[in-house]
This record gives C-alpha cells, structure tokens and sequence, in this order.
C-alpha cells in the first residue's frame, strides 16, 4: 500500500450525500404521521356516531306510552304477568326523529337514519351511518368512508308490581 493510497481511504474515498436518505426519511414520517392521524379520526367518528346511535334507541326505548290502553300480549306469562311496554315502529321511528332533530350533530356529515324499529316490541334498534372525512386530504386515505352502526335499546317498567331492574334491563 503506498502513502498516497493509505491517505486516500483513512479520509474515506466515498463521494455522494445523505439528502436524498433524510428527504425519504421524512417523507415516510410524514406519511406515517398522516396515517395515524386519519386511522385516529375515524375511529373516534365512529365513537362518536356509536354513542348517538346508543342515545336514540333509548329514547326510542322510552317511547311507551304509560297512559294508553294495557295490550294483554304485554303481560309476561313465565315472568308472573308482569306487565311491559309495548313498543310500535311508528312510534320508535318518530320519536328518535325527533331526538335527533334536538340533538347536536355537527360533525357528522351527512348523517341519516337507515332504520328505527322494533324487533319484539319491547326493544327499540336503530340504524345510523354518516360519512367520514379524512382531516388532511392525502393520496393515501379515500376522500370519505360510510360508517353504519346500530344499538339496541330496551325500555323497563320498575316499581310496584312490575319487573325488577336486573343487568340486562329487568325483565
């Protein structure tokens, strides 16, 4: 080995520059950020949009009516005649409509109501979805995704002589 080849190689012979490395770098972080970012939002618009769905089948749940005629079909024969409300589709329907319409939804794009009935008459189940909207526009997530979710709701009478509240609703 010469001096002049050993003084070459103990000042490193390598040429080029790390910019392009750092601006990939960046690049990818910035990418990963925006990702978490959007996963993020949508979950928590989901959240969102589960607890009002939550909100409205109960109040559909609660869309008895407590003075109107005793149907005979409510009276639970294993339970000793215990009597339960008697829930209708038109009834659930208007009444979570009318939640809704009191209920502050924005942020929520586009929301509708895809069903508000009831299964068995005694529950209410309603169907909400709304569309979501990345918070930075990206190449790498859709311009909006629809989220639907459901919740079902059971309305209880307690007190003198009706069902006992238990942990799925008495009853």
């Amino acid at each position: 080995m010469t001096p002049a080849h050993a003084a070459a190689s103990a000042t490193g012979d390598d040429e080029g520059s790390i910019l392009l490395l750092v601006i990939a770098a960046c690049a990818l972080g910035l990418a990963v950020i925006l990702m978490v970012s959007a996963a993020s939002s949508l979950y928590l618009e989901r959240v969102r949009l589960s607890d009002l769905a939550d909100a409205a089948a109960l109040a559909g749940a609660e869309s008895f009516d407590v003075d109107g005629p005793v149907d005979p079909a409510a009276l639970d024969a294993p339970a000793g005649g215990v009597p339960h409300p008697v829930l209708t589709d038109a009834g659930v329907a208007d009444t979570v409509t009318r939640f809704l319409a009191e209920e502050p939804t924005t942020g929520l794009h586009d929301l509708r109501v895809d069903g508000a009935t009831t299964p068995d008459g005694r529950s209410a189940r309603v169907t909400l979805s709304s569309t979501w909207i990345p918070p930075v526009a990206s190449l790498l997530v859709p311009d909006g995704v629809r989220i639907d979710v459901t919740s079902t709701a059971r309305g209880v009478l307690v007190g003198p002589g009706a069902a006992t509240p238990g942990p799925v609703g008495g009853g």
